[in-house]
């Protein structure tokens, strides 16, 4: 599994890095979270506004800070 935060390093993208690890260690998944902040790969991605958050390059959260039990609900939908 691969989680990817995207923007530019604002402090809801640092919010929502912090909530995916959170969300990843309360999962219980071993994973890494890989921070994009190049507008380029952002909008290879389709990604449009951010923070957004992709599990596994699907773009699962945009344009706004995810909840951790919301990012742990997308890491148990794409575990399955």
């Amino acid at each position: 599994m691969r989680i990817t935060v995207y923007g530019p390093g604002c402090a809801k993208c640092k919010e929502t890095e912090e909530i995916a690890r959170q969300a990843i260690e309360q999962a219980g998944v071993e994973t890494e979270v890989i921070k994009v902040n190049d507008i380029g790969e952002m909008a290879e991605a389709g990604v449009l506004m951010t923070p957004a958050l992709a599990i596994n390059g699907k773009v699962v959260v945009s344009a706004k800070v995810p909840t951790v039990e919301e990012v742990v609900g997308h890491i148990s939908r794409a575990s399955k």
